[in-house]
């Protein structure tokens, strides 16, 4: 497929997606610059701190991904609906909207990074609530955004000629995707009270939302792919909702633990907050067992590794690593420890980076024509990327296990335990191989946009029939 041919929704879809990676990049600047400071703490004293460069990593994570699923979703809503997305000017005018806020808001984070404990902080420099730091203008140029992309996904809906069961899931996940978000302008000065609204915002907005959002794009590209049945992903989605809804809402209840919430929420949240990512992991086991029916032949091979790894490691980081970490007995002592962190890059890379990696793969597929997608970088790419990540886990799971017996069961919990915890062999064991990691999973990135950016090997038609995984 040529840029010519390509529609104006397609190409908009582009744009997306190379500023997803381009942000995915400078996630990982940042993500190592904070890996450094647990390494060399006195590194950019005065300069550059600890605490922005953290900023910097989880908030470009948020809109990177974001960036993702918006562009998976105009690469493949006219497909789906066999319809043109309508108003896409609006949608061309609000991308480059997005680009400006998202530059002017890290140009803020890096050049003034303070402010006086004022409204006027609020609303120009920082909001001071994790994941939605950015100052309160900027948040209302995400809803703007969001506002939009939900107008152009709704009007493209009704002015089709039919409306399938992944546009129904997805037309409706746009409502709680935007209401929840409003959850980032208040600012209660009780904090308790503050607290729990705001896990409303980053577990149904970041996690809840976002997972039946994912799991629309992973629909869409199984059929894409590897040729999955309507009926079996739709029958996935709709299970995911469900749960969502359910068990989704009342698993929520995990982050109560310890903010002054009745003691009743111990066992609703400890329960039900290992229950959400299964849907997604049973869709593409169903699905990798329908085509293992028809000698799971596939055309893009690099696309149906990320997506197995994304239900995979979704499973895995979301829900075992969640459900260890998360039943009260244990958050006791894992609370706020480097155990929480890495349960949070296990689950963000298994349940979103993966899913997006796989639309990336598709769309090169797409726009390069090439009938079978292999080679070896995508593969030196799959494996840095994975071992670079699986790496940083166990070393934070390390040192959070550290933190967790030496400064809160024997410790106590006191800001000299901390110290203690803080300087043990196993703690510091952990960061410095948490950035060795880290700078592995760079080198995965490096090969994966080199990739994306090459020409495909092309092959010849009868090996591409004949081609099978």
């Amino acid at each position: 497929m040529d840029r010519s041919e390509m529609s104006r929704s397609q190409k908009l879809a582009l744009r997306y997606l190379t500023a997803a990676v381009t942000l995915f990049g400078v996630m990982i600047v940042f993500g190592l610059l904070a890996a450094a400071y647990y390494v060399y703490p006195s590194l950019l004293y005065n300069v550059f701190n600890f605490n922005n460069a953290k900023i910097l990593h989880i908030d470009v994570l948020v809109i990177w991904l974001l960036m993702g699923f918006l562009g998976a979703v105009y690469w493949y809503l006219p497909k789906e609906l066999e319809h043109e997305i309508e108003g896409m000017w609006l949608a061309e005018l609000t991308f480059w909207v997005f680009c400006a806020v998202v530059a002017v808001v890290a140009l803020v984070f890096i050049f003034v990074q303070y402010g006086p404990a004022t409204e006027w902080t609020l609303w120009f420099i920082n909001q001071g609530r994790k994941y939605v730091e950015a100052p309160r203008w900027a948040s209302i140029g995400v809803v703007i955004v969001m506002g939009v992309f939900a107008y152009n996904v709704v009007a493209t809906c009704t002015r089709a000629r039919r409306m399938t069961g992944i546009t129904w899931v997805l037309a409706l996940d746009l409502i709680p995707l935007i209401v929840v978000y409003l959850d980032a302008f208040p600012s209660d000065p009780n904090m308790s009270r503050d607290l729990y609204w705001w896990w409303w915002l980053v577990h149904m907005w970041v996690e809840s939302t976002w997972e039946v959002l994912i799991g629309c794009v992973m629909a869409l590209v199984l059929m894409d792919v590897m040729g999955t049945s309507r009926k079996i992903v739709e029958t996935w989605l709709y299970i995911e909702v469900m749960l969502v809804l359910g068990a989704g809402i009342l698993g929520l209840g995990h982050h109560y633990f310890w903010i002054g919430t009745p003691k009743y929420w111990l066992s609703i949240g400890g329960f039900f907050s290992a229950l959400e990512p299964l849907p997604l992991l049973g869709m593409v086991v169903h699905a990798v067992y329908d085509a293992g029916m028809h000698r799971l032949k596939t055309g893009n091979r690099p696309a149906f590794y990320w997506i197995t790894t994304e239900a995979f490691l979704n499973f895995i980081g979301a829900g075992i690593w969640g459900f260890m970490m998360t039943l009260p007995q244990i958050n006791m002592y894992s609370h706020g420890t480097q155990w929480t962190v890495s349960h949070g890059h296990f689950a963000f890379y298994g349940a979103y980076v993966c899913g997006v990696i796989a639309v990336l793969y598709v769309v090169k597929q797409k726009t390069s024509g090439t009938e079978f997608l292999d080679g070896r970088a995508w593969k030196w790419g799959y494996g840095l990327l994975n071992f670079g990540m699986v790496g940083m886990v166990m070393a934070l799971l390390l040192a959070g296990m550290a933190q967790a017996f030496i400064g809160r069961a024997e410790g106590g919990s006191t800001l000299m335990a901390f110290t203690v915890a803080s300087e043990n062999p196993w703690f510091v064991s952990g960061m410095y191989a948490r950035l060795a990691f880290g700078v592995i999973f760079a080198l995965g990135y490096a090969t994966l946009v080199y990739d994306l950016l090459s020409a495909p090997r092309r092959l010849p038609s009868l090996q591409v029939r004949a081609e099978a995984i």
